[in-house]
């Protein structure tokens, strides 16, 4: 079997597979019963071109805007296929909006049919749906007032034509997660979807290849890496439940190549200690003949003994946390990219990774620093620009095709990137420092108690942290003594990170807040970045209350 697909996108890829691998397993979806329902590229293909006809018998305008909202699923990745298919393009739809979000997105994009599957809260995003959008119900779907997907799939015969639109046609639209400010609508075309079949041989998957797709598929890098990966590569997905059954997902999948996000990294990394301390597990790590033995355990108990390689994105890391890892065998490494350049950029490579580097430019790709320390990239992925908002392009994308990524950097001797911050992000203390958060809290989230901050204090003499407990450490809060052992260590934690950073940047004390930061309520975007202005906002009554206390440690309430 070829490892890659022949053809220019990723709709001639899946076609490659239907025809030269019509048998192979390509998605695997968990049906909520504890069954599953696996498709082989035939019959997910076969079913996507039986969903086609019926969208060219709608007789939509020509490249129409098909949105499409759910978690993570097979019927996600055919209904993209069905939508290609029939010559629209698709707008995918994070699956935790609100209705107000949902609906913002909708109209923007002016979608002209929705696609509805699995959701958690439908009843909390349905109000957000134009009234006379048409709409199907993808299998798993909560209870929806529109034609049902299987019905569809009965009643037509499938396309018999396999028709692949040009490169510079637009593929999808895709609305940034929005840290700041209303989302914007990143337009790709079938080109720069498919900018990753330009990557490098050591990174891409093979035919034999298994993931897990759990990160948003309505994100750029589970699109590209994940979907438009598996059509050029041919590899099988498999899908996950739910977040109760994560393991069991995984351990299903067994996956080959698994990418995350750091607080899920860090996650994992905790749980591992709640059952082997983490003092305890060291000691068997250092002993010769155990060590192997562990690693094997620790890592299979995760569901993470076969991976080959295994990725972080989307923020930084923490450096223990990696060399964690590292040190139980998983061969991990950190990436860059954003939705602007189909989340083609930047990569780690096995033998080249630097700690505290996302890594080399991938192939085709051009970095370099400007005079203010922004990072511009011109990658094969980028752009074609944001919908319906050619001023917004014009700031971020020159005419020779340089992105102003908003990320601050510098590249070492031997061309790895380092991010060290974000321009908006910059805020300026009563004594006209500028604070960089982004690399403070990389250094605090580095703590078992800790899982999630955020670094605030514009105007303020020294800037301060908002810090959001492990759940172990939570559950330890409520005796007064647990209370006490864990404010010594974050009073101690705190001291050393402060001994590594400028004076100006030393923290005057962490705030321990009570509420759970989620995408739900707005503290996290969907690929669970803390969305800084919601969290500062939430806060911001109580902060003159916190510096009057001068201590090192506050509590908002009892945790």
């Amino acid at each position: 079997m070829a490892k890659h697909a022949h053809g220019s996108n990723a709709l001639d890829w899946a076609y490659y597979w239907e025809h030269n691998a019509p048998d192979k397993p390509y998605l695997t979806q968990p049906l909520g019963n504890g069954g599953v329902k696996e498709y082989t590229w035939k019959q997910a293909l076969d079913e996507a071109r039986r969903m086609a006809a019926h969208l060219r018998g709608l007789n939509l305008p020509a490249k129409s805007q098909v949105a499409l909202v759910s978690k993570n699923m097979a019927h996600w990745i055919i209904a993209d296929l069905a939508i290609w298919m029939s010559g629209h393009v698709t707008v995918p739809v994070y699956p935790t909006l609100s209705a107000e979000g949902a609906q913002q997105i909708l109209e923007h994009s002016e979608a002209k049919l929705l696609f509805v599957g699995k959701l958690d809260d439908w009843d909390g995003m349905k109000g957000g749906v134009p009234e006379g959008l048409p709409m199907i119900a993808l299998p798993l779907s909560p209870p929806v007032n529109a034609p049902k997907w299987d019905e569809i799939i009965r009643e037509h015969e499938p396309i018999s034509d396999s028709p692949v639109p040009k490169g510079e046609e637009l593929a999808t639209i895709i609305y940034t997660s929005g840290s700041t400010g209303v989302p914007k609508g990143v337009m790709h075309t079938f080109d720069t979807m498919a900018a990753i079949s330009h990557a490098s041989e050591d990174l891409m998957a093979k035919p034999e290849d298994r993931m897990l797709s759990y990160l948003p598929l309505a994100h750029s890098y589970e699109r590209t890496w994940v979907e438009v990966a598996s059509m050029y590569s041919g590899m099988h997905l498999y899908f996950a439940e739910s977040l109760d059954t994560f393991v069991q997902d995984l351990q299903r999948a067994r996956p080959t190549i698994f990418v995350s996000v750091p607080r899920l990294w860090v996650r994992f990394q905790l749980g591992v200690w709640s059952k082997v301390p983490e003092e305890k597990l060291n000691k068997l790590l250092k002993i010769p003949v155990v060590s192997w033995l562990v690693k094997r355990k620790v890592l299979k108990g995760l569901g993470l003994d076969k991976v080959r390689l295994a990725a972080s994105g989307s923020a930084p890391l923490p450096p223990d946390v990696l060399v964690w890892y590292r040190r139980l065998g998983l061969n991990l490494l950190e990436g860059y990219g954003m939705t602007e350049n189909s989340s083609y950029s930047h990569a780690s490579r096995s033998g080249r990774s630097r700690i505290g580097y996302v890594g080399d430019s991938q192939p085709s790709v051009e970095t370099r620093i400007s005079d203010n320390g922004e990072i511009l990239v011109k990658s094969p992925g980028t752009m074609i620009g944001y919908f319906k908002a050619p001023d917004l392009t014009r700031e971020v994308l020159t005419e020779d095709g340089w992105l102003h990524t908003g990320d601050m950097g510098e590249v070492d001797d031997h061309g790895r990137l380092r991010i060290t911050g974000r321009l908006k992000e910059l805020f300026k203390t009563s004594k006209g420092k500028y604070i960089a958060p982004s690399p403070i809290e990389n250094k605090l989230t580095n703590h078992p108690m800790i899982e999630q901050v955020c670094v605030s204090g514009e105007n303020q003499s020294q800037p301060y942290a908002l810090v959001l407990l492990s759940d172990e450490a939570r559950a330890k809060a409520q005796s007064e003594a647990g209370r006490k052992a864990i404010e010594a260590a974050l009073q101690a934690h705190l001291e050393a990170v402060n001994q590594t950073l400028e004076h100006h940047e030393r923290l005057d004390f962490l705030a321990v807040v009570k509420d759970n930061w989620l995408t739900e309520n707005g503290f996290l975007t969907p690929t669970m970045k803390v969305r800084r202005s919601i969290i500062e906002n939430a806060y911001a009554g109580l902060t003159a209350g916190w510096y009057a206390e001068q201590k090192p440690v506050v509590w908002q309430s009892a945790a």
